[in-house]
């Protein structure tokens, strides 16, 4: 695939989860200028799309998650996809009919070198799915197309199988609940980004900390303030100096271990440690805060990385500060569904430049419609990508967005800048 093709393609992504709620991988599809008339399109151009997770490094920048990705009978006889890494990929059997002798040798093949497969759109034993079912690792079912005494059937029809089952289509953390309750795995969704939002919702007391030290560092005031504030959370101090030393020590900066909160918060950096306690507002406490696994995380980091190097990439000119309030933009924004409260409110405890601020409440400015943009880019909107795109100074394209989510989630696992 040329890089004039990815032009013209989005590479969307839907996150899938495991029964702990970390991420497992992302269900990847490109979508065409062809296609962006049809929204409900499920047979993706697997050539098209295999080459593009090459072209960009998805496999570094997956890290340890795997990609789902759909093939057809055509391709999935293509030599081709062997190039692509057994253990980064799981291959969906996107099959019309009784799957003949020359497909079932082949994904027997597949199966011998490492590859998972998935068996998707699952209703039931039949002639289609007989066959396969010795053969792959995965089985989706479409939880909005199957009722609930089917979804219960089908499930307990498989349970004693050595087989995951992926509900598809998981739109609320009651669906979760409930699919999980019935022996599901695997759930594919965005129902960890819904929320319950409440005005006027009291925040934990560990969710208040953060705020007031979020505020101290965003309003600048003295150093000795902060450290004072971090004396009286000895757990975030603890947390603090080992991030440090850990930072330390992989760019063989430090002669010794940091010991001294002040130092540590001399060393961090005001940028950095308001980047890091955003974060800590959105950690689940069961997945102890890593970005590579909570999905909530993911989204917030993704959308700061991204928004900064769309800055980065546009105009000429000093981009250094803009780029900043672009990374907390991204993470603010994902403070409603973390907090359940209303941005406004959030703002109202939180002090934020001015164009942070309107980004948030009104998507106005530049900042605002980077925002926007990349909620439509969570969200599968290849309509509002391309409007959104279109009136972004810089001649931003399709190929720009696709380069940089690789380089967001590269960042984000750690195999980058």
């Amino acid at each position: 695939m040329t890089e004039q093709s990815l032009k013209n393609a989005f590479l969307f992504r839907q996150p899938i989860l495991d029964r702990q709620q970390a991420l497992a991988g992302y269900q990847l599809s490109l979508r065409r200028s062809s296609d962006i008339g049809d929204e409900r399109s499920d047979n993706p151009d697997a050539a098209a799309l295999c080459a593009a997770y090459s072209e960009l490094g998805m496999q570094s920048a997956l890290g340890n998650t795997r990609a789902f990705i759909g093939i057809d009978a055509d391709f999935l006889r293509q030599e081709a996809i062997t190039l692509l890494p057994p253990g980064g990929v799981a291959f969906e059997l996107i099959l019309d009919g009784v799957p003949d002798r020359a497909t079932l040798s082949r994904c027997q093949d597949l199966r011998g070198r490492g590859y998972s497969l998935v068996l998707p759109d699952y209703r039931g034993i039949d002639d289609r799915s007989r066959p396969l079912l010795p053969m792959v690792e995965v089985i989706k079912i479409d939880v909005n197309a199957a009722g609930p005494e089917q979804l219960r059937n089908l499930a307990g029809s498989l349970r004693q199988l050595p087989i995951k089952l992926l509900a598809q289509g998981v739109d609320s953390h009651e669906q979760m609940d409930h699919c999980r309750s019935l022996g599901f795995e695997l759930f594919q969704g965005r129902y960890f980004a819904q929320a319950e939002i409440v005005s006027g919702r009291r925040l934990s007391a560990s969710q208040a900390v953060l705020i007031r030290l979020v505020n101290l560092v965003g309003r600048d005031v003295d150093t000795a303030v902060i450290e004072d504030a971090f004396k009286h959370e000895p757990a975030l101090t603890l947390n603090l100096l080992r991030v440090v030393n850990s930072i330390g020590c992989r760019g063989s900066r430090l002669a010794q271990p940091v010991t001294s909160l002040r130092h540590a918060i001399t060393l961090f950096g005001r940028r950095q440690l308001q980047r890091w306690l955003s974060l800590l507002l959105l950690a689940p406490g069961r997945n102890g805060g890593d970005p590579a696994r909570s999905p909530l995380l993911q989204v917030a980091a993704l959308r700061g990385r991204m928004m900064e190097l769309l800055i980065e990439l546009g105009p000429p000119g000093d981009h250094r500060k803009l780029a900043d309030l672009a990374f907390i933009t991204g993470i603010l924004s994902m403070m409603p569904v973390a907090l359940g409260l209303p941005i406004a409110e959030i703002l109202e405890q939180i002090a934020v430049e001015r164009d942070v601020r309107l980004a948030l409440s009104e998507h106005r400015g530049v900042l605002g419609t980077l925002l926007a943009l990349l909620e439509c880019f969570d969200n599968d909107d290849a309509h509002g990508c391309d409007r959104l795109l279109s009136v972004l100074p810089g001649g931003f394209d399709r190929h720009t967005l696709n380069t940089c989510l690789s380089v967001a989630l590269r960042w984000l696992n750690g195999n980058g800048e």
